[in-house]
């Protein structure tokens, strides 16, 4: 009986041990995708600035939207419905 004691005591140390190990595993895993974030953090930011400080030289030269649909037109309701009468949308 006294053999099994000090096995079972030497198994909750083995255990510990392991445990030990597996959580300093497990903290440098996730040191190092925190650290990888960080880097693709700081590496999209740059780009995303980037793009800003370019977007205006950009946006000056752009052409203005084409008139027609829904989008944009200032045709009234009233219109609207004439047109849909008109074209045999409503009986």
């Amino acid at each position: 009986m006294a053999d099994k004691k000090s096995d079972d005591g030497l198994r909750k140390l083995q255990k510990a041990e392991d445990a030990k190990k597996a959580m300093a595993e497990y903290q440098a895993a996730a040191a190092a995708v925190d650290a990888n974030t960080a880097r693709l953090r700081a590496m999209r930011l740059a780009k995303e600035a980037a793009e800003a400080a370019a977007a205006p030289a950009k946006a000056a030269k752009k052409k203005p939207a084409k008139k027609g649909g829904s989008e944009g037109t200032s045709a009234s309701l009233s219109q609207w419905l004439k047109d849909q009468q008109n074209s045999g949308h409503r009986s």
